[in-house]
């Protein structure tokens, strides 16, 4: 067979010590530089949001103010909350009666409001008691030819219970000049009756937003658009957009853009702040250009070590190999001490005690396989106990048969089958049927010693006994019901056994009609602490043992009894269908 060419250990450490260096450089390279545009971003981010934080204060608060004039309007109220005459509501008394007097108090109330308030250039005072409505604006011509019944959010609001709406951002119609606005609209009623009496609509400037976000972002070159609950643009730099819809027109790519959304507390609306990341990642590209210079020469000087370090390896290495040799020949006493002052040094020596453990290691298997099979000889000698009691009871059987001697025959068929389920070695957990096969055969012994006064009961569920328990738990539950419980009743006694499923556990319980016993005797029963010559009780605590033993504590068993009344035994055991 022709071997492949060997790759020369000097040129794979070349290989390695190039790779070990590179790969982290290369790593710490790529990390280093996404790192550094991940925490540009983020702090833009943090300061993007901000400022749209910041700004929906702004508006929140204007917004609020312009809601508490048509509150303050809709009571005929100047700002500080009182009424301008005693008893006297101007603006509700126009909307009523609308006679010049109450016309011009309720024109100088609402003009005060637009002088204190920037940007609210217009108040409309609709009159639905068929009166004249009142226009206020300080510079604003009024289209004569406007009817606001037309309008639908008119229209919407006088159908709806609301007491007041804010418009978003619509072209006023009412103006000659068509100026964007929004609007914040109130239903006034009469103080005394509660009739409504008109509606008042305040409009302030768009460009009050405008003006905010330009206060706040100086010096930034993010954009700036806020939308309705129905995504719609309230506003945006781009008047011609208001209005659209944000998803179909404008919404900016997340994948190029630092994108950062903050609600209005004062009205189902949305602010964006975005910056396009390549405005973000210049100083990036300025370390990554850095990293990659660093990169090339952390590579070159990884070649040059990588030579010197392939030289100094390789010549112990190769008196190791010549070691291996002699060890594969046998020849321990030959193997060379190899004197290097490094790893070499330390893993040849460690190579010949390895040898010299090895050659102990066989030697001690070969007198491991000498014991192993003295051990087998002793466990068929012992296996020859068994056989000799079974083949004796076979004999007795077969005798009691020529004589037809039934019960002993029965007898003795129960007690061989009842050994060798003692003695069987094939592990510790039997199925639910072999275990009540066993306390059938014990219950026949029984039953001959009794005259047949004991007659066993099963509620089982015939899935449940292909499941899997552990063996000889049941035998001294039966036992000590028929020592302690059925043997000095005068009637046939009755045992019942009946296993049922629970959840993921099965609870066997085992029932008598004997004499019961009080908490003395069961506590007794349950510590070990019954002399064997007064029943049969220490087999009690070896079950409760054996079982928690095998499956944990929340696992065992309980005991019920009353005197006269008999005696419950109740088993939890998790449910085992198969094992391993």
């Amino acid at each position: 067979m022709r071997h492949s060419r060997l790759f020369p250990i000097k040129y794979k450490i070349m290989v390695i010590c190039i790779t070990v260096i590179i790969l982290p450089v290369l790593v710490m390279t790529i990390s280093s530089y996404y790192s550094s545009e991940r925490l540009l971003a983020q702090n833009y981010t943090n300061l993007l949001t901000d400022l749209a934080k910041q700004t929906n204060i702004r508006i929140d608060e204007f917004l609020k103010e312009i809601e508490k004039i048509t509150l303050l309007a809709s009571n005929g109220l100047s700002d500080n909350l009182s009424a301008t005459h005693e008893g006297s509501f101007p603006i509700q008394d126009f909307l009523r009666e609308g006679d010049e007097q109450n016309e011009i108090a309720a024109y100088n109330i609402l003009m005060n409001y637009i002088m204190m308030k920037d940007r609210v250039f217009s108040i409309y005072l609709y009159n639905l008691n068929g009166g004249q409505d009142l226009f206020v604006s300080p510079n604003q011509p009024i289209d004569p030819d406007f009817k606001v019944a037309n309008e639908l959010w008119f229209k919407k609001f006088m159908h709806d219970n609301d007491r007041t709406i804010t418009l978003t951002t619509r072209i006023d119609e009412q103006l000659e000049n068509k100026i964007l606005a929004v609007s914040h609209a109130r239903k006034i009623h009469d103080v005394a009756s509660g009739e409504l009496l008109g509606v008042i609509v305040v409009s302030i400037d768009i460009k009050f937003i405008e003006i905010v976000n330009r206060n706040l972002q100086e010096g930034l070159r993010s954009r700036f658009m806020i939308v309705d609950e129905n995504d719609k643009i309230v506003y945006n730099v781009n008047d011609r957009l208001i209005g659209t819809l944000f998803r179909d027109n404008v919404r900016p790519p997340e994948s190029l853009n630092v994108v950062v959304t903050s609600p209005l507390s004062q009205q189902k609306w949305t602010t964006y702040l975005y910056m396009p990341l390549d405005e973000l990642t210049a100083d990036g590209k300025i370390l990554g250009h850095n990293l990659v210079t660093l990169s090339i020469v952390l590579v070159l000087f990884a070649a040059i070590i990588s030579i010197f370090l392939s030289h100094v390896i390789t010549t112990p290495i190769k008196k190791l190999l010549r070691n291996i040799s002699l060890v594969e020949k046998g020849q321990f006493e030959q193997v060379e001490h190899i004197r290097s002052r490094d790893e070499i040094g330390h893993l040849s020596v460690r190579f010949n005690k390895m040898s010299h453990e090895l050659k102990r290691m066989v030697e001690r298997m070969q007198r491991e396989e000498i014991e192993k099979a003295k051990a087998e000889m002793r466990a068929l000698h012992d296996q020859i106990k068994p056989h000799f009691l079974y083949n004796t009871l076979g004999s007795v059987k077969w005798i009691a048969s020529m004589q037809q001697a039934d019960k002993i025959v029965e007898m003795t068929d129960a007690l061989i089958s009842m050994l060798r389920y003692a003695t069987r070695s094939d592990g510790t957990l039997v199925t639910i049927r072999e275990e009540i096969d066993n306390i059938a055969n014990y219950v026949t012994i029984q039953n001959v010693r009794y005259y047949d006064c004991i007659q066993m009961k099963y509620e089982i569920e015939d899935r449940l006994l292909d499941y899997h328990m552990p063996k000889m738990i049941l035998q001294p539950i039966v036992e000590n019901a028929i020592f302690h419980g059925l043997a000095e009743l005068e009637e046939d006694g009755v045992i019942t056994i009946r296993i049922q499923p629970r959840g993921s556990d099965i609870v066997i319980e085992v029932c008598d009609n004997g004499i019961g016993m009080d908490q003395h005797t069961i506590q007794n029963f349950m510590e070990d602490k019954l002399e064997a010559d007064k029943g049969t009780g220490i087999g009690l605590h070896n079950v409760q043992r054996r079982i928690q033993l095998h499956f944990g504590k929340p696992y065992g068993m309980q005991v019920a009894s009353q005197i006269g009344e008999g005696t419950t035994f109740t088993i939890l055991l998790p449910a085992i269908t198969e094992t391993t």
